[in-house]
């Protein structure tokens, strides 16, 4: 199982679809297990964004992500990030398929509604910048064999 972290966005909260970003992730047999809504300070931005410092865009996306808050998951599944990715949708929400969050929910190049790490690297790291010991939950679900089939001992 992946743990992935998912951000969703200042234009996602302010916009009222939190609950329908969520539901999407729990109804495809994701796990939530962390969630903390809070206001990103400019030096966590910085980190997370370091990878774009530099690029003309990057002074913007700092704003844009520090000017409101933002609800950060921590999700659990088999193969999580690259379920969860797929789901999102392409980057621009203009050229995102329907059918995924960007897609159904965005037309716009800037405001993109959601961040989801894109490797098992990424969501280490990404993870551990926005969530301290402890905030991360282990826990059983009781549908879980219902969710993935586990007859070859691992979930598939």
């Amino acid at each position: 199982m992946e743990t992935t972290l998912i951000i969703l966005k200042p234009d996602a909260v302010q916009r009222g679809l939190m609950g329908r970003i969520i539901s999407r992730f729990e109804e495809k047999g994701l796990q939530i297990v962390g969630a903390k809504l809070m206001r990103i300070p400019l030096s966590l931005a910085q980190q997370h964004y370091a990878a774009h410092q530099g690029k003309p865009f990057y002074e913007k996306l700092l704003g844009f992500m520090t000017k409101s808050p933002v609800l950060v998951l921590a999700i659990r599944g088999n193969n999580a990030i690259t379920v969860s990715r797929k789901m999102m949708g392409a980057t621009f929400g203009s050229k995102a398929e329907p059918g995924t969050i960007r897609g159904d929910f965005g037309v716009s190049n800037s405001f993109n509604l959601i961040h989801g790490s894109d490797s098992p690297e990424a969501a280490a790291k990404e993870l551990a910048l926005f969530f301290g010991k402890g905030e991360v939950v282990e826990w059983d679900r009781a549908n879980e064999s219902w969710i993935y089939d586990f007859s070859a001992g691992t979930p598939e």
